[in-house]
């Protein structure tokens, strides 16, 4: 993992917020860390003698990010809803924005709570490819507590309260001098210091011993594979059809997709790599093999349905249709209302791909259970996000 800090460039940067805003780009800048709108950062402040948290706000990317994108709370509220024994996604929602000084600032993001009960200045939130890697594999929770030893280990809870309320009840005895980390299971990493060098620091240090860690236990090779024909213009009509808008795509034909489309449906259907990603890729693809096209897409939404009507109890079920399709031998087809839609969806698909691959190495790759990714896909504070 490439260090991005420059000194030259950190010297324009006076002050925390500042020193803030720059590490949360420098975080942005490596699609490794964080991905379209993924990760979180924070840092403590005093303002007129009460404590501030300035968080990152909801649907802002930490690579441009700038201060009207960080939400100043007031410190000691959120410290006080992590006590809570319940608090609903909509009370944790407006109390936090009670708790905002500045009420034209940007929802805060749903880690809030989390980033104020670590205790430290500065909190680094990424979903580093290579650590989420490790922990989405059968072996990752022995492999996790190896490389990272020193580190808070949390199992898969969702994000926002339950998470918070989580880490809160774990950390009252530990000592946080000591706490190199906090591993998240299936969802990324933190790292921390008073510091915002060493806190970003630490951030491309752990990253890097997870990307040692699988470069010496779960590299692979791709053979060189050739195309078969197919009529994407077919699918785009289908898929239009059924999403009741005109949709455009982006083919992916490169070697890693190629590969990755000659692997049998069990292998390619095994969840996400993040929970936040469901909200822009459905839990799994559309698989178009040896059936007609309106087949598949037929078989798929049934599969969703069912799915849909297993964990609903009064949502209202999403559009059924597929977000991206993995065509036998041929590749991957990403669909969007607009090009820049369909190109998000491909660059998660792809870091989706190689940690497949890589967790397959260290004994299977397993995502997060069926219930817990309808529970993450019909959040609506993601879908909140999503709109936005």
């Amino acid at each position: 993992m490439k260090n991005l800090w420059d000194e030259n460039e950190a010297k324009s940067f006076q002050g925390d917020l500042a020193l803030r805003i720059y590490t949360s780009n420098l975080l942005g800048r490596s699609d490794e860390l964080v991905l379209h709108g993924g990760g979180n950062t924070s840092v403590k402040s005093v303002l007129d003698g009460e404590e501030i948290l300035y968080v990152k706000g909801s649907g802002w990317d930490l690579v441009s990010i700038k201060k009207e994108g960080f939400a100043p709370v007031k410190l000691d509220t959120l410290k006080e809803m992590a006590k809570l024994e319940t608090l609903s996604d909509m009370d944790m929602v407006s109390q936090q924005k009670a708790a905002m000084i500045d009420k034209t600032a940007p929802n805060p993001s749903v880690e809030a709570i989390l980033h104020a009960i670590i205790p430290f200045k500065f909190v680094d939130h990424t979903h580093a490819d290579a650590v989420v890697t490790i922990s989405n594999s059968k072996s990752g929770v022995e492999n996790i507590k190896k490389v990272f030893p020193n580190f808070l280990i949390v199992p898969y809870v969702m994000p926002g309260f339950i998470l918070a309320q989580k880490i809160y009840n774990m950390s009252k005895d530990i000592d946080w001098n000591t706490c190199e980390g906090i591993i998240l299971h299936n969802h990324g990493i933190f790292t921390f210091d008073d510091d915002a060098k060493k806190s970003y620091y630490k951030m491309i240090e752990a990253v890097s011993k997870a990307e040692e860690f699988l470069e010496e236990n779960a590299s692979y090779k791709l053979p060189n594979l050739k195309a078969n024909d197919f009529d994407v213009q077919a699918l785009l009509e289908l898929i239009s059809k059924e999403k009741g808008t005109d949709m455009v795509c982006k083919v992916n034909q490169t070697p890693l997709a190629l590969y990755y489309s000659s692997l049998d449906k069990e292998t390619i259907t095994r969840g996400v790599l993040t929970p936040e990603h469901i909200i822009r890729t459905k839990r799994v693809p559309l698989v178009i093999e040896d059936k007609n096209i309106q087949e598949a897409i037929n078989e798929y939404k049934a599969l969703y349905k069912n799915y849909f009507n297993k964990f609903s109890k009064d949502e209202i079920m999403l559009n059924p249709a597929p977000n991206y399709a993995v065509v036998k031998d041929f590749g991957i087809i990403t669909f969007g209302k607009n090009e820049k839609e369909a190109n998000i969806l491909d660059d998660i698909v792809s870091h989706t791909m190689n940690a497949v691959l890589k967790a397959d190495k260290l004994g299977g790759y397993e995502s997060i259970s069926l219930s817990d990714s309808f529970e993450m896909e019909y959040w609506e504070l993601e879908q909140a996000k999503l709109k936005k």
